[in-house]
């Protein structure tokens, strides 16, 4: 699969809006700030196709990029404060508007801070894809803020704490380093040629 040959497609702040689909999606998701553009960016070999933006909360629409075998689609980080409870309600319904639909999910990319906990809002996203049945990793970002020798004590942490979902991969990565980037990229890989 060639991850070089992409460009941004749409965004969409309706879920009535996205068009049908009709080729493989690769869903990433995650809290406000947790580095969802960054991976994004990493996975594809680009700088900024994704928006970075230091300021949480600023992806408020689904945004698709589309390679030549897939399209990945960029979900509204959760769980930012300072937002209106109006705002918060449109991106409720764009994700659960996008979900309802019968859309080609190949894998959704869970992405969570391996320094910290799962929060609320990421367990109840989790609970969601584990008991839909949807073909989902956990990638762990931001590994460079660890020191060697804290990693396996995060990583171990994380297990316990999402051990009740069985069978669900945790992938430690860095969107700085690279570090766990390529085992992702075969992992989307894999759920596209599956």
């Amino acid at each position: 699969m060639n991850f070089h040959i992409v460009e941004f497609e749409a965004s969409y702040g309706k879920s009535r809006q996205i068009p049908a689909s009709d080729m493989p999606e690769i869903v990433f998701s995650g809290k406000s700030n947790v580095g969802k553009s960054s991976l994004i960016n990493k996975i594809l070999y680009r700088k900024s196709i994704a928006r970075v933006s230091a300021t949480p909360g600023k992806t408020t629409t689904i945004n698709f990029f589309k390679l030549q075998e897939a399209r990945f689609a960029d979900l509204p980080g959760y769980g930012y404060a300072k937002v209106s409870r109006s705002e918060k309600d449109r991106w409720a319904e764009l994700v659960e508007g996008y979900f309802a639909q019968e859309r080609s999910i190949a894998l959704i990319v869970q992405i969570c801070d391996i320094r910290h906990s799962p929060t609320k809002d990421d367990m109840a996203m989790i609970d969601f894809l584990y008991s839909t049945g949807y073909h989902f990793v956990i990638a762990l970002t931001k590994l460079d803020k660890l020191k060697k020798s804290q990693r396996q004590g995060r990583i171990d942490a994380l297990t316990q704490e999402l051990s009740a979902y069985e069978g669900v991969r945790l992938m430690p990565c860095s969107s700085q380093t690279g570090e766990g980037v390529d085992e992702i990229r075969k992992v989307i890989e894999e759920s596209v040629s599956d």
